[in-house]
């Protein structure tokens, strides 16, 4: 057995990150050891970073350190555990990735398929060790897919936050003809934008304060492009619809003062996707999601059963996240990457071992 060490970021607690050595790990039964190829940096990340209360609460799911960080990871699988290829469907050379959660296969929702809201909700990256390594295990109980030829490993990384994307999509329950509002064009907002042309919408409304961002949305697809903090968003969205307000409002942005934006501009009988984490609470006016406008409001967590479809986005180029990576870093410069992912200035930063 090797006995090798190997370079990785451990988060030990707020903006207290390091890059050390630590042993590499060994598979056991049902295992994959994974060389990795290139891991993301994602707002969640960030917001870790800083110490964000949700992560950094003692209960419910929240960061357990020391732990490595990651959790938009894919690589090359280096060695199997005892029955992993049969398990798992693949062999040493494979190119795979393994979704965020890892379930527990006995809990409530996992048992009835609804396994991304795992109780126990162990996930790669805050409470088990994730991708800002050089290896990586995948458990027994990962879930894990193999990922297209021709999928570069810095595509690969980009593979769960579109799964996400595709997921809050879903959860949209788009129809033909509607009018749909993505709400923030970050890295997974652009994502999802091109995930809803799936569903043939009417027109697809981008909103951002970074006028960098809502370019790069008009080019990869949307049809309008708005910053609420050069003019009044819910008036242009409902001038665009005959005065009724946009049929579904995806809200990406991770601003606490979004939900409320998004109420005012649905119209009735319309539907809210709540994808964001928020670092603080939202107020926003309850009587607009029943009394005034009986809106549907859905959440979206993760993205469950939306890798398969997700890498076959990337592979054949129905969905460009090529243009969405502007910096990558080597693992020993975790802080530079971490700065610059902090910027405001890049959509997605990779680290690359």
């Amino acid at each position: 057995m090797s006995t090798e060490a190997m370079q990785a970021v451990v988060c030990h607690a707020p903006y207290d990150y390091r890059v050390e050595e630590l042993p590499r790990p060994q598979p056991g039964p049902g295992e994959l050891l994974v060389k990795v190829g290139s891991t993301g940096i994602c707002a969640s990340d960030m917001k870790c970073f800083t110490g964000g209360e949700l992560f950094w609460k003692t209960t419910g799911w929240h960061c357990e350190a020391p732990v490595v960080p990651g959790h938009e990871f894919a690589g090359i699988v280096a060695e199997l555990g005892e029955g992993a290829a049969e398990r798992h469907d693949v062999q040493v050379g494979d190119h795979a990735i393994a979704e965020q959660i890892v379930p527990c296969d006995r809990c409530h929702f996992c048992k009835s398929g609804a396994y991304w809201m795992c109780e126990p909700h162990v996930t790669f990256g805050f409470n088990r060790d994730g991708g800002m390594a050089e290896y990586m295990l995948f458990p027994a109980n990962a879930r894990v897919h193999r990922i297209a030829d021709g999928v570069s490993k810095q595509q690969a990384a980009y593979i769960e936050p579109l799964a996400c994307a595709m997921h809050a999509i879903d959860r949209g329950e788009i129809a033909p003809g509607d009018t749909v509002v993505i709400g923030g064009t970050g890295n997974i907002g652009l994502c999802a934008l091109q995930a809803a042309k799936r569903f043939n919408p009417g027109q697809i409304i981008a909103l951002d304060a970074n006028s960098a961002r809502l370019e790069l949305a008009l080019r990869l697809g949307a049809d309008v492009a708005i910053n609420p903090l050069e003019e009044d968003a819910p008036a242009r969205v409902k001038a665009l619809t005959d005065g009724y307000g946009c049929d579904v409002y995806v809200e990406m942005s991770g601003s606490a003062k979004a939900p409320q934006q998004g109420l005012d501009m649905i119209r009735r009988l319309g539907t809210l996707v709540a994808f964001s984490v928020l670092n603080e609470p939202a107020l926003i006016d309850w009587n607009l999601v029943g009394d005034q406008k009986e809106l549907n409001v859905h959440g979206s967590h993760l993205g469950p059963y939306c890798y398969p479809k997700a890498i076959t986005a990337i592979a054949d180029g129905t969905v460009d996240v090529t243009r969405l990576i502007s910096a990558e870093f080597p693992l020993a410069e975790f802080d530079a990457a971490m700065e610059a992912a902090r910027s405001g200035e890049n959509l997605k930063t990779l680290l690359t071992p």
